[in-house]
């Protein structure tokens, strides 16, 4: 390909660090979606004729199905994904093939063939992340009433309801969303017609090469078209955040399935054995999920390491932004839809639930909260009372619920018979109706909100 200036080919080390086709193979239906764009942008203009025209589209078409039915061999000596196509274009076709490159460059060419692939790519995350809203959705609205303990610290801290902790991942879930189409957005725009860095003399239409890949416009500036990656750094880290959530998630699921939580199950399809121990159900699938958010950060910092210290406008540098990408996406729908599995899959146990949920006092607040509004107490001052009650009913080792009227009176005097209503577990969550509260019928309301939020779908019990 450099034959016109170079005598003597690379060597052979030189080879293997310049060559890409190894990972940008994956680009090869958006450089030949970019590459038709063009050229019919080239023979609307009359740069190409109309007959060259039809040739390079059919030869692309062709070299297009080539790859997909894994006939097209690859050449390291050909770089990348551009000179692969090319070279087979041209052969295809004849020295026609050549005209296509005509006001365009690599540097464009790349900058366009990423931005299509995020987009792309951005496209399918999006369903997927609405899958999973669904299953979530669907297994809150199940669990609505099902009552579990509140943790804070990874301590018994009050009631909730298994829907209400659900439909929490549901909301992190649409923040998720929210980013990727703000990235989205913002990536629309075509690089196509900056060439290598400066423009192009040709009597170019950048307008209808960008409407024709369902671009909002061309950009503004040749040289920031060629060396922009702030999309692949703003979708990676979205992708590192939505994975955080995925970690978090992955691990309750952990502490949930173990031994001495039994809150959750999940079956063979999410589990594996142990080698030696026979009797073993381990949540690998939880755990891999949970691992994945280390590669995607890491493709983030590694890809801002790249960027941080080039000047304008491409550096071959720019050519390390790929794998990182590649492997993010891959890692992010791989944990994606191996939650999306879980969630679906998995079966609560609440009895167990409820059980804890009653244990360590976790209605302690109830009470604190019933001295405020039935006696009249300052909020400090129940709080004070429902301490020392607690420590009575802990040096009998009996719940809040277990205490005598007359030993509760020893301490306030005020107190009567109505408290025993509010020192229940179901008491607990079902007064709990304030915006956003765990109460079953806040989360009933919350699943059939969320069903027309997310999914553009009517609600079922909540709506």
């Amino acid at each position: 390909m450099w034959g016109g200036r170079y005598k003597l080919g690379p060597a052979e080390i030189m080879e293997k660090i310049n060559a890409s086709i190894g990972f940008d193979r994956r680009l090869y239906a958006q450089d030949i979606a970019g590459s038709v764009a063009h050229c019919d942008m080239l023979v609307a203009q009359g740069i190409l004729t109309a007959k060259d025209g039809r040739a390079i589209k059919r030869g692309l078409a062709q070299v297009k199905a080539e790859i997909e039915s894994g006939k097209f061999k690859f050449s390291t000596k050909l770089e990348d994904i551009h000179f692969n196509v090319e070279q087979r274009l041209t052969d295809i076709i004849g020295p026609t093939g050549g005209r296509l490159h005509t006001a365009r460059s690599r540097n464009d060419q790349i900058a366009l063939d990423v931005r299509l692939w995020v987009r792309d790519t951005i496209d399918k995350v999006e369903a997927m992340l609405q899958d999973l809203q669904a299953a979530l959705i669907d297994r809150a609205d199940e669990y609505s009433a099902t009552i579990m303990p509140g943790f804070t610290h990874l301590q018994t801290a009050q009631p909730i309801t298994f829907g209400h902790h659900l439909m929490a991942y549901v909301e992190m879930i649409g923040r998720d969303r929210s980013r990727f189409a703000d990235c989205r957005a913002r990536l629309n725009e075509s690089p196509l017609g900056a060439a290598a860095l400066a423009g192009s003399p040709h009597p170019i239409d950048p307008r209808k090469t960008a409407k024709a890949l369902g671009f909002d416009r061309p950009m503004a500036n040749s040289l920031d078209a060629v060396s922009d990656r702030d999309y692949v750094i703003e979708f990676i880290a979205a992708a590192s955040t939505t994975a955080v959530h995925l970690s978090r998630l992955s691990e309750e699921i952990v502490i949930w399935c173990s031994a001495p939580f039994r809150f959750i199950s999940l079956s063979d399809a999410f589990t594996t054995g142990s080698s030696i121990m026979p009797q073993k159900r381990n949540p690998d699938a939880a755990e891999l999920t949970r691992a994945k958010v280390g590669r995607i950060v890491g493709a983030f910092v590694a890809l801002c390491t790249i960027l941080k210290g080039l000047p304008l406008t491409y550096g071959k540098d720019m050519q390390e932004d790929k794998e990182p990408l590649f492997d993010a996406a891959d890692s992010l729908e791989l944990g994606i839809a191996a939650m999306t599995g879980m969630v679906r899959d998995l079966k609560a146990n609440p009895e167990r639930m409820r059980a804890v949920a009653s244990a360590d006092y976790s209605v302690a607040t109830d009470l604190a909260d019933w001295l405020v509004r039935k006696v009249g107490l300052p909020f400090r001052q129940a709080h004070h009372v429902t301490g020392r009650l607690v420590g009575i009913a802990s040096d009998k080792g009996v719940d809040l619920d277990k205490l005598s009227l007359q030993e509760m009176q020893a301490v306030e005097p005020k107190i009567d018979q109505t408290v025993y209503r509010v020192l229940t577990v179901e008491a607990s969550v079902n007064a709990r109706k304030s915006l956003g509260g765990t109460a079953p019928a806040n989360v009933e309301r919350a699943v059939g909100q969320a069903r027309r939020r997310f999914l553009g779908k009517a609600g079922g019990r909540g709506r």
